[in-house]
């Protein structure tokens, strides 16, 4: 179905088509109609199926511009996910300058926040805490509300907002329409949908692609000792253009970073615990290019969106799978391709085993490659630099000067040449890091059987089937040298709110 089949106003088709949107996605096309007429709904979809828009467009179009109060509010778990719904809205609306968004949550200045609802925004989207304090502070109205939203439900049940969540339906004493949408469908997300819903119409995207057809998966058996140096080949090898780091913790979110920096490469760090003007300027240049890495943990990555990541690495093997496809989500967006390397110990051979049997894909095992091939890439890297300056590096004469005077000393000029090239372009050791983990064969019974009980190694495969990898350092590497509508309840022991 296409966008401009949809019983909404001309503004907001124009808006869609001047962003090049044409063909609506699965969740899309169910979720939108069933909104517009305007039911309840519980839609269960995944990151990156365009749910934003499935929400959204309906939401718009139920928005009396005259009316300069509060109108539609969506609830999210952190704040970057605010400000990335709020920018979607923006797009919708460009044709509509008397229609205010307002984005509300923690770590930024309220009164600012304050000023903005005064102003009459139509459209809040925000954080549970943050939407509470203005509740009760008396700036936000809640009489003119005709559409709650909870997105990324489970996420904000995670995160332990579900009484925040309750407490703001609770102060809703009018009927309106309440939609929910989850990646995941646990039982207390199914509570509130129960107690806050009427007859909800469910929506549910099978998740049997979860993982794009344009992503790549591999994974490489590291010691915890060689991961850092594991990472910097990797980089060195595939020379990311963008990328996204994830680990599992905040303090490693900061020691990661500091160890990249001090070697050279371009890399930032985003986290929950940094201060809100700090992690918004950081992302604003990973999304102008200003930043070629940026470190992240899992929640606080939700609000990132760049389309052109091109490598996602996970430094961590995450403990929750859906981490994990939430992470390579990331990359090989919009039809183009992308890689998701991860470094596996072997205490994490475990977790790979149940990502690959919940995403129904396999994972590619492959190896780091060895300080040889790096030397090698690092060469070539290094003669197309030297060419590229060469042809710009116009009047020479004062530097063949110095290189005169070096051999007036006894320095021959291959001698000069090396020590310059050893200081700007150092060569690796030639350690390998792979690891072989594989448990050592136990030794032949006394009764003369042999136990042949041994692990297996190689792809991670949804049918269960893992070759057997050769010994350490015997496999090829196989990277590349240049890979580049409905009423409420106001409760269980409150009445039931009808249309």
């Amino acid at each position: 179905m296409k966008f401009n089949e949809l019983n909404v106003s001309d503004k907001l088709k124009e808006a869609l088509a001047d962003q090049g949107f044409e063909e609506m996605t699965k969740i899309q096309e169910r979720a939108i109609p069933i909104l517009l007429e305007g039911r309840d709904l519980i839609g269960k979809s995944q990151t990156g199926t365009g749910k934003t828009f499935a929400f959204a467009i309906p939401a718009a179009e139920k928005i009396n511009p005259e009316i300069h109060a509060p109108q539609i509010l969506v609830l999210l778990p952190t704040r970057e996910l605010a400000l990335q719904v709020a920018q979607e809205f923006q797009k919708i609306l460009r044709h509509e300058p008397d229609i205010r968004v307002v984005s509300v949550f923690g770590g930024s200045p309220m009164d600012q926040q304050i000023r903005a609802l005064k102003k009459g925004a139509q459209i809040v989207v925000g954080t549970p805490g943050r939407v509470m304090d203005m509740i009760r502070r008396k700036v936000f109205r809640l009489q003119d509300l005709k559409m709650v939203v909870l997105d990324e439900a489970d996420e904000m049940l995670n995160m332990g907002f579900r009484e925040d969540i309750e407490w703001i339906l609770e102060a809703i004493d009018h009927e309106l329409q309440i939609v929910l949408f989850s990646a995941t469908m646990p039982s207390p997300i199914l509570r509130i949908a129960k107690n806050y819903q009427k007859s909800p119409e469910m929506v549910e995207i099978e998740a049997r692609n979860l993982v794009a057809p344009g992503i790549s998966q591999k994974y490489f058996n590291i010691a915890d000792r060689n991961k850092f140096e594991a990472l910097s080949r990797l980089i060195d090898v595939y020379k990311p253009k963008r990328s996204l780091i994830f680990c599992n913790t905040k303090a490693l979110v900061d020691e990661l970073t500091g160890k990249l920096q001090r070697k050279g490469y371009p890399v930032d760090r985003i986290h929950g615990d940094m201060p809100q003007a700090a992690r918004l300027k950081v992302l604003k240049r990973f999304q102008d290019g200003d930043l070629k890495i940026l470190v992240a943990t899992d929640v606080a990555a939700r609000g990132i969106d760049v389309n052109d990541v091109d490598i996602v690495f996970n430094y961590d093997v995450p403990d929750n799978e859906e981490y994990y496809v939430h992470r390579i989500g990331r990359t090989g967006r919009a039809g183009k391709t992308g890689l998701a390397l991860t470094l596996a110990r072997m205490r994490d051979q475990q977790r790979l085993r149940r990502i690959t049997d919940y995403t129904k894909k396999s994972i590619e095992r492959d190896l780091i490659p060895t300080g040889e091939v790096i030397n090698e890439i690092k060469t070539e890297h290094f003669k197309e630099r030297f060419r590229r300056q060469e042809e710009r590096a116009g009047d020479i004469d004062r530097y063949l000067d110095i290189v005169d005077q070096l051999e007036d000393r006894g320095y021959d000029a291959r001698t000069i040449a090396a020590v310059l090239v050893q200081k700007v372009m150092p060569l690796e050791e030639g350690e390998d890091l792979n690891e072989d983990f594989r448990r050592a064969p136990k030794k032949k019974r006394t009764d003369g059987k042999q136990d042949n009980n041994r692990s297996k190694k190689g792809t991670y495969s949804d049918e269960k089937k893992r070759s057997r990898g050769n010994k350490k350092g015997s496999k090829k590497y196989t990277g590349g040298k240049n890979p580049k509508s409905g009423g409420a309840r106001s409760g269980k022991n409150g009445p039931r709110k009808k249309k």
